[in-house]
């Protein structure tokens, strides 16, 4: 995973001028082929709607279909969660929380403070998400910080597609593009199922977990940050490996991933109420409630 990280541990780790107050800037081009003009124009991307967590990145998002009164949700990584790790197969929902988040401007400044009331869902199987209800609504948030929440996609991610990695943490913006998808991705304990994996430029680095992966085409959230291979070890934590159709293994030694994100609106109703019982929601459910 790109671990979570503690304040002056981090610093500690990777040394005080690593990346800490740096803001990085998208610099992607549209995509280009011998003899053709670009395909798209790529919007620009900062740090507008980002958060940073005390261990971890993430971001104020919103559905489709979310309305301005609705309670405005945070996402991150299921293994950012302030409680631990979620185990293989445990979900969470519906749990009290009052985490805090630092939200940026375009620039990474430092606007304020949102707070959470619940976890409305997190989860380290098939995919790593924590998505936190918090007690302000996207009008109210607007209106005091002229900030508007990044909408997650519906579609499918495309191969090929440029995309930058916003980290609120470490204030540096990645760009880079989809290199592929990974049927399976194990980490330890853990399996998740069609990632992302990024080309080289992305290097992501502890902290940047649950960084939104912004789609440069859409300005729409594609894919959330989550993991890379560090040290060339097979399938162990922070050294995931890939597990195609036939069930063969690779490890890709500094390579990065994400994982997607466009199924989630499926599972969040009027109200940005958690539904894992609506049609085409496939988050997987708490052992409970499965069928």
């Amino acid at each position: 995973m790109n671990r979570p990280l503690v304040g002056t541990l981090a610093t500690a780790v990777l040394g005080a001028a690593a990346l800490v107050g740096t803001v990085g800037t998208a610099q992607a081009a549209p995509q280009q082929t011998a003899g053709h003009p670009a395909r798209h124009q790529v919007k620009a991307v900062d740090f507008a709607g980002t958060v940073a967590l005390s261990n971890c990145s993430g971001s104020v998002v919103r559905m489709p279909t979310s309305q301005p009164n609705d309670p405005a949700l945070v996402m991150s990584n299921g293994h950012c969660l302030e409680s631990g790790m979620p185990g293989p197969g445990e979900v969470i929902v519906n749990q009290p929380s009052s985490r805090s988040f630092t939200l940026l401007d375009k620039s990474a400044g430092r606007l304020g403070t949102i707070r959470a009331t619940k976890v409305a869902y997190a989860t380290m199987t098939d995919t790593d998400v924590t998505l936190y209800q918090t007690g302000s609504t996207y009008a109210q948030i607007e209106q005091k910080y002229g900030i508007k929440a990044l909408e997650l996609a519906t579609t499918h991610p495309a191969a090929g597609a440029g995309i930058s990695v916003v980290s609120g943490y470490w204030k540096k913006i990645y760009t880079c593009r989809i290199d592929g998808f990974v049927p399976t991705l194990k980490e330890g304990d853990w399996t998740w199922k069609d990632s992302v994996r990024y080309t080289p430029e992305c290097k992501t680095i502890g902290g940047t977990s649950g960084s939104p992966v912004i789609d440069t085409a859409t300005g729409k959230v594609t894919a959330i940050n989550n993991t890379g291979n560090e040290d060339g070890e097979r399938c162990t934590v922070n050294n995931p490996c890939e597990v195609d159709e036939n069930g063969n293994v690779t490890v890709h030694q500094g390579t990065n991933y994400a994982e997607e994100t466009y199924g989630i609106p499926k599972c969040f109703g009027a109200g940005n109420k958690l539904d894992l019982n609506a049609a085409g929601c496939a988050l997987p459910k708490p052992a409970a409630t499965r069928n």
